[in-house]
């Protein structure tokens, strides 16, 4: 027995297409494959036959029938008697996890499980969190259309992104940047500092005098966020505050 095949469990098993693809048929190549076996190092043929006990060429015993491995309308249930075509498709096969997957219902219950966790921590955390964090993170979502926003209506909106995405949403939730880069997008949106047209440097607006410049390939305002928190930046972003209140 192959070395992949030590833990192999006898079940039926069910391969899908990737990518959600459905076509009436679909059919993978079931000759002139080939695995490379770590154990003996080298490069083996494989082929998928009715009569053989294993898809190895190189471990035949007589005639070999050959037959196509197909996929109807994306999916291909295999019996736990075809041991031959589940190991083919489940251990050796080149396009596994690149064409088809095999379906793992019990991972998929613990995913499902975790994503339903998320959610409720995600919605917990939304329905619990003041009006400030909450347009910060909106505002991650909407921009400056938050500024015409009602407070119910940023509420909604935090809701509503807590459900649809709610590991970003943890994530928004987490970092304490978040909120941090929400001041320097109102301060910018109230004119009280300046972006320069390239983004690459942040100014007071009243004077143009510069404050930062912005590190090549980095959002601004994630950069600015940043800034804020170095000793010269903490005294600039206590200015603005007061500027804004």
């Amino acid at each position: 027995m192959a070395k992949k095949e030590e833990s192999w469990i006898v079940k039926d098993r069910v391969y899908l297409l990737k990518n959600g693809k459905s076509p009436l048929t679909y059919t993978i190549k079931a000759r002139d494959i080939f695995y490379f076996d770590e154990e003996l190092g080298y490069e083996r043929e494989l082929k998928y036959t009715t009569n053989q006990k294993t898809p190895f060429v190189d471990e035949f015993k007589g005639d070999a029938r050959l037959a196509h491995i197909v996929f109807e309308d994306g999916v291909l249930s295999v019996p736990k008697e075809k041991q031959t075509l589940q190991k083919l498709l489940s251990l050796y096969h080149p396009d596994r996890n690149k064409v088809y997957y095999e379906f793992d219902a019990e991972a998929e219950a613990v995913d499902e499980l975790s994503m339903i966790e998320f959610e409720i921590d995600a919605l917990n955390a939304a329905k619990n969190m003041d009006i400030t964090n909450a347009e910060a993170i909106v505002r991650v979502n909407v921009g400056s259309a938050i500024n015409k926003m009602t407070s119910q209506e940023v509420k909604r909106d935090l809701l509503i992104f807590a459900k649809n995405d709610p590991v970003l949403f943890l994530e928004l939730a987490n970092d304490e940047n978040v909120a941090i880069r929400n001041i320097g997008l109102k301060a910018a949106e109230q004119g009280i500092i300046k972006l320069s047209e390239d983004q690459r440097t942040f100014k007071w607006a009243s004077n143009g005098r510069k404050l930062m410049t912005v590190p090549f390939d980095e959002n601004p305002y994630s950069a600015l966020a940043a800034w804020f928190k170095t000793d010269e930046g903490v005294e600039v972003y206590s200015t603005i505050e007061k500027k804004l209140k």
